[in-house]
């Protein structure tokens, strides 16, 4: 026992040193330099260059734009890690980050998701792209030791930028891998198809708060996220009521903004645009980045990056990959693991979104073997289009294995239409037209959630049990038998619904569930009121706002009664529902608090809706409604 103890503490030890050597592996073998780069409109722009002690060969330059501070400040304060990972930091890399215009050191007004401008005509009109472009002028001609070639990265509104980095691209920008990249607002993080999510209501203030003093530059935090003084953010939005019950939370006691009002408090910019702006109209249109991805130049390799569980930024990156694939003949690969937001640059070991698990080391090997192989082929390498990785490596959720394929979707994926019943299955075969009908209750919504928790952006949702949703009389729920042989969802999913309502307005919200057998063991991290017998796993749901159900710009109302069709797109898939399980549809409308709970009586602008506009409804969905899948065979 006394050798096992002394060779228990050695091992301590040894981990200790470890972590130690980690925490100042960037200050031991990196320089820290500041500079502020000016713009072509004379805007300066803060940023910090890490390039390798070791002087004696060239490195490429991997930068990162962002809006989330390119801290720590000061040329003696080191990062404790830096670079996409740790591979790509300890083989030696040139690492930038640059605060975008008008956040924290950087001069400039911000702008949130600034738009493109395509045909600049002075000096004066600048956009990321532009800022992108003269940063990488600059680093090129300035920072020793760098040989010529730049690449881009970026997480979530980082990625957002690493998109926008390859359209009206530097020659010297070589390579650019967008993850959870936003590609639309309308679409990504605070709308999903026109309905308002809100249950990132906490997150608003961080894009929208003016920063004081006329817009200067600030080290510190200028804005406070929204207390709701409660864990229960399910209970706290219902008490609220109406949208415009939260207007308070966004008007600031501060000095000298440009905005500031008679009264001396200045309005969150941001929240004004949503609660403006209720519609997909030239503000939200824009600010797009999707629709302007023909611009981004053949001679950036590009490597998108997602996880299959991202609440955040879903239809981003999905979309980025498809629009890049569409209109340029570049070098343009896909990458999407079982993760939720950012998970893979993390080294956890076992990998898991919420209660499920997915298996261990993913995304170590991500890391290692695909994002590293990908910037060394292009920043390092010959850059020729053999870089040994495939078009597309995606994680088979349902299997929990890694597939490669040369496109996606997949050769070999078929439609198959399945339709719902009203004993409550799910068949190939449309049976005799009926509608079943329920009650949306607006005072009891179906929550998104049964735990009680308050949480700043919702994550762990996109893997939950399911079941307390299905025992709900206002969620209807239809499922095959037991599966035989696998079933491989690969693509996108379309929701062919028909319905009616007794009101004007109604969202609608589709699941597609992996109910699991009786017998699947329950792992470690599984929530204690929890078991994984019967588990009915979210692999995909989407809302639409049915306003917008024929045009997201030109909302219009139900016809009381009138059977109407609703179509909802839900973003792609690759899971196999495997033999012994079963494929469950869960149809609602309402999923609160995710998102804002409709009146059920058609408004203007659901934002200004008043109280006495929010009515009980009672709905139909129609035995006629299909759900569209992408079979791979």
């Amino acid at each position: 026992m006394f050798v096992l103890t002394l060779a228990i503490s050695a091992c301590k030890k040894t981990v200790k040193k470890e972590v130690q050597q980690e925490d100042t592996y960037v200050a031991d073998n990196y320089n820290k330099q500041e500079v502020d780069i000016e713009m072509r409109d004379g805007v300066k722009l803060h940023t910090t260059i890490y390039s390798p002690k070791d002087t004696s060969k060239e490195y490429p330059i991997l930068m990162q734009r962002t809006p989330y501070s390119s801290r720590p400040y000061g040329e003696v304060n080191f990062r404790k890690q830096i670079g996409p990972n740790v591979h790509l930091m300890k083989e030696g890399n040139i690492v930038v980050y640059q605060d975008v215009r008008g956040r924290w050191l950087s001069e400039g007004h911000y702008e949130n998701m600034r738009a493109y401008i395509p045909n600049k005509t002075s000096d004066q009109d600048v956009d990321e792209s532009s800022d992108t472009y003269d940063t990488i002028e600059w680093l090129v001609n300035n920072v020793d030791n760098n040989n010529g070639n730049v690449g881009i990265w970026g997480i979530s509104y980082p990625g957002f930028y690493a998109t926008y980095a390859t359209i009206d691209a530097h020659p010297a920008l070589k390579a650019s891998s967008p993850q959870a990249c936003i590609g639309d607002f309308f679409f990504d993080d605070f709308h999903h198809n026109g309905a308002y999510l809100l249950s990132y209501f906490r997150a608003t203030s961080l894009f929208g708060t003016p920063r004081p003093n006329n817009d200067q530059p600030i080290d510190t935090a200028w804005y406070t996220l929204p207390d709701i003084q409660t864990d229960d953010q399910y209970q706290f939005f219902l008490d609220a009521g109406p949208l415009k019950n939260l207007n308070s939370f966004f008007e600031y006691e501060t000095v000298d903004t440009p905005t500031m009002r008679p009264d001396g408090k200045t309005d969150d910019f941001f929240w004004n645009e949503l609660k403006e702006h209720p519609n997909y109209d030239e503000l939200w249109q824009s600010r797009g980045l999707i629709q302007h991805l023909d611009k981004s130049k053949s001679h950036v390799a590009t490597m998108i990056v997602g996880g299959w569980f991202d609440a955040e930024d879903l239809y981003g990156p999905l979309e980025t990959y498809k629009n890049i694939e569409k209109h340029t003949e570049g070098y343009n690969t896909m990458v999407f693991g079982p993760w939720d937001h950012g998970r893979w640059a993390r080294r956890n070991g076992r990998s898991l979104v919420g209660n499920y698990y997915f298996g261990d080391s993913i995304s170590e090997f991500f890391q290692e073997n695909i994002e590293t192989k990908f910037f060394n082929h292009f920043l390092k390498g010959d850059g020729g289009e053999k870089s040994g990785l495939p078009e597309a490596y995606v994680f088979d959720s349902g299997r929990k294995e890694w597939k490669t394929y040369d496109a996606w979707p997949p050769q070999g994926v078929e439609k198959q239409a399945m339709f719902l019943s009203e004993d409550q299955e799910l068949s190939t075969e449309q049976k005799e037209v009926s509608g079943i009908q329920f009650i949306s209750d607006i005072k009891k919504p179906v929550p998104y959630s049964e735990d009680i928790k308050s949480v700043f952006t919702p994550r762990k949702y996109m893997t939950d049990d399911q079941r307390f949703a299905a025992r709900r009389s206002d969620v209807l729920v239809f499922e095959t038998n037991v599966l035989e042989e696998d079933l491989t969802l690969a693509g996108d999913i379309l929701a062919k619904l028909k319905v009616a309502t007794t009101g004007t307005a109604a969202d609608w919200i589709v699941k597609v569930i992996d109910v699991h057998p009786a017998d699947t063991e329950t792992n470690e991290e599984m929530q204690d009121h929890l078991k994984m017998s019967n588990y009915h796993l979210m692999v995909r749901s989407e809302v639409l706002r049915g306003r917008f159900r024929n045009s997201f710009s030109d909302p219009e109302p139900f016809t009381p009664n009138k059977k109407t069709d609703v179509t909802i797109k839900l973003q792609d898939v690759f899971h196999t529902i495997k033999k012994g399980h079963k494929l469950q549809i869960q149809v609602q409308s309402t999923w609160f608090p995710l998102i804002d709970l409709n009146p059920q009586t058609y408004v203007d602008n659901i934002f200004k809706a008043d109280e006495e506009d929010f009515k009980t409804q009672t709905h139909t969905v129609f035995t006629d409604s299909s759900i569209e899948f992408s079979v791979l065979k």
